[in-house]
């Protein structure tokens, strides 16, 4: 990640951040600030970002306009979005609403950028293959998981959150509306990991602290002045199944009552000021599980087979082919004069009579090897689930490069990745075959 757009015009949130990357030594971002419209889309098209930072309070700046392009061609405008915004203009949980159906993976108040821009990047930059990495093929079956490790820090929650949700949302997992919720929910349950679990602030204390107008965060840095407790983590994992997934939360503190604490969240006023993080976790999921000591949980949230990924603008007046289950797409050995775009659905690929792996709408195309190279199928591929695809003949294709070139480039892109991925995985067994 060395090209970091930003959009915003303001000059006072534009010397902030220059400062924030003036202090961090050693970085190795190639900060391009964008404030005129022709610019913007112009950058976003053609520079293919892995990371754009938006001043959503900018008035200045057509922000509006600026989604509804993402929107209209997201597949390609693929980057992950840091949203800044001013408290007293906006309000957070209305802009998660708003910008559900973008990689929206955190928002940052405007006062919060001197001492969360950097660590908000630099975790995205760590952690950026397993949240966007999308590949042409891919076997479900193994799954696919990972964790984080986090402080007692508040204000990077929704960042963590952002990308649990993500992860989902990128494999079209989910729906947009429950990307936000589901965000939502682990927002909560990560904030009951740091405040009651390793910072162990009772409910009681909680609530006259609240009552008293002194903020969790101020809080929890007075419980963090203790070596102790400040050295205590949050372990965030996830994994992803066929047919569901698994987020487990887990503090170092040193556990509660859980059926006591679950049954006075439920009797108590549900303008309650705190305890709604249970509740919304456990109405969101299908299943909310914690472990006997009180210091753990999963959240289970199964996946929605129905998600299509919408149809590309330069493709939107092609063919649509809807399929049913066991239908069989495309053929071993015969002629490859055209290539889908997979719309939605579940596709397994075979090689003679063995599985070699599965595609989705997160693979983008289907047969574009053959396809692009003239040569006749490699495999058969055969229908797991309903689906729809969108069929695009040499013709089709060469047209909608031609009116939107940026296509092209995004096309050789994946590309790219596909032979580092294979030449890094062909470097993997020859290591591991050495004396």
């Amino acid at each position: 990640m060395s090209t970091l757009g930003i959009v915003n015009s303001d000059p006072d949130i534009r010397k902030i951040i220059e400062n924030a990357f003036d202090q961090e030594a050693g970085h190795h971002y190639d900060v391009i600030f964008l404030a005129q419209e022709d610019e913007i889309l112009e950058f976003l098209n053609y520079a293919l970002p892995e990371l754009v930072i938006i001043n959503f309070s900018d008035p200045a700046i057509d922000v509006e306009g600026i989604i509804n392009h993402i929107q209209n061609d997201k597949w390609i405008l693929n980057f992950g979005i840091i949203g800044l915004f001013d408290h007293k203009k906006d309000q957070e949980e209305a802009l998660l609403k708003k910008y559900k159906s973008i990689n929206l993976l955190t928002l940052l108040e405007n006062y919060r950028l001197r001492s969360h821009l950097i660590k908000s990047i630099q975790i995205i930059e760590q952690n950026y293959q397993i949240i966007f990495q999308r590949e042409f093929t891919k076997n479900l079956l193994d799954g696919a998981s990972g964790s984080f490790v986090m402080e007692n820090d508040l204000l990077a929650v929704p960042l963590f959150s952002g990308i649990g949700a993500t992860i989902l949302a990128q494999r079209g997992l989910i729906n947009p509306d429950s990307k936000m919720h589901l965000q939502l929910a682990l927002a909560e349950l990560m904030v009951n990991a740091i405040e009651h679990g390793n910072c162990g602030i009772s409910y009681d204390e909680k609530t006259k602290s609240l009552e008293e107008g002194v903020s969790s965060v101020d809080l929890i840095a007075e419980k963090c002045k203790d070596p102790v407790i400040n050295a205590r983590r949050i372990n965030f994992l996830w994994e992803i199944k066929s047919d569901r997934s698994i987020f487990v939360i887990h503090d170092q503190g040193r556990g509660f009552d859980v059926k006591s604490h679950l049954k006075k969240i439920a009797e108590q006023d549900q303008y309650s000021l705190h305890g709604r993080g249970i509740m919304l976790a456990a109405n969101f999921s299908q299943e909310l599980k914690y472990n006997a000591k009180g210091n753990q949980v999963a959240l289970i949230i199964r996946h929605d087979t129905s998600v299509e990924y919408e149809v590309p603008v330069g493709f939107s007046q092609e063919q649509i082919v809807n399929v049913k289950k066991g239908d069989i797409v495309l053929k071993e050995g015969q002629p490859s004069d055209y290539l889908y775009y997979i719309s939605s659905g579940t596709y397994d690929v075979f090689q003679g009579d063995k599985p070699v792996g599965t595609l989705s709408a997160q693979d983008i195309f289907m047969g574009e090897m053959a396809f692009l190279l003239n040569q006749r199928r490699s495999a058969t591929v055969k229908a797991a689930s309903p689906g729809k695809l969108i069929l695009l003949t040499q013709k089709t294709f060469i047209n909608v490069i031609r009116e939107y070139p940026h296509y092209g480039i995004f096309l050789s892109k994946l590309l790219a990745k596909r032979l580092v991925r294979s030449n890094e995985q062909t470097a993997q067994r020859l290591s591991a075959n050495e004396p």
